[in-house]
């Protein structure tokens, strides 16, 4: 545990740029740093920029059940190609058929083109095969989505995968780590009431302000005098 459960970072920048010193010590090789979007991104931008790694988006979409569609029986993680994860248990227990699988894939993949033509202007994903990737969120409650999108760099040839996040509880962070090599976390929160607890800003992210962090991400840092 970085700091006390009582941290509170002033915004999403600051917990990034805080992340990233730890981050850093990693002495990741030729790594890619990929943010889980909204929140993920203002936190990514300042740890791809200390790494000076490039940056891209992981784009994961839940796959609700049949009729309870807070219930994710898997989700749907972009890249080439989109992988599906599925939890078989939830998806037999729930009755979710192939057919209604399929059909949810179709909609929601088609949810993650659309975010990523509006993020990236339709950049195509990056390739993570043969690289360390750095995996960053705002923070972490249940982990579902940081799971498929780890299981889903891993899958696609990451020589090393790490998640980096702000603050999860201690138990998300113990079940994540089958999924990835290294797990960099500041509070590892035994009280946890959510993640906008632990900052002052945690206001919700436009669409403009995430396309307006990628660009700062993405341009030369001004040299000092």
């Amino acid at each position: 545990m970085f700091r006390s459960e009582l941290t509170r970072f002033a915004d999403r920048s600051e917990a990034g740029r805080l992340l990233a010193d730890r981050v850093k010590a990693l002495r990741l090789p030729d790594p890619i740093v990929y943010a889980l979007p909204r929140g993920g991104v203002p936190v990514a931008v300042e740890v791809a920029t200390a790494l000076g790694a490039p940056l891209d988006l992981v784009l994961v979409r839940k796959i609700g059940a049949p009729g309870q569609p807070e219930l994710a029986v898997g989700a749907v993680v972009d890249g080439a190609p989109p992988e599906l994860v599925l939890n078989a248990e939830i998806a037999a227990a729930t009755g979710a058929s192939d057919t209604f699988i399929a059909g949810a894939r179709t909609r929601e993949l088609a949810e993650i083109e659309r975010r990523r033509a509006r993020y990236l202007a339709g950049r195509p994903p990056m390739d993570p095969a043969g690289h360390a990737v750095v995996l960053v969120d705002d923070g972490i409650a249940t982990g579902a989505s940081a799971r498929a999108a780890l299981h889903a760099l891993r899958r696609r040839g990451a020589t090393r995968v790490v998640l980096a996040v702000p603050v999860a509880p201690p138990e998300t962070i113990a079940l994540l780590r089958a999924e990835a090599d290294d797990i960099v976390c500041l509070v590892e929160a035994k009280i946890f009431l959510g993640i906008g607890g632990f900052y002052r800003d945690f206001h919700q992210l436009t669409d403009e302000e995430v396309i307006a962090a990628i660009a700062a991400g993405e341009r030369p840092p001004t040299p000092r005098r």
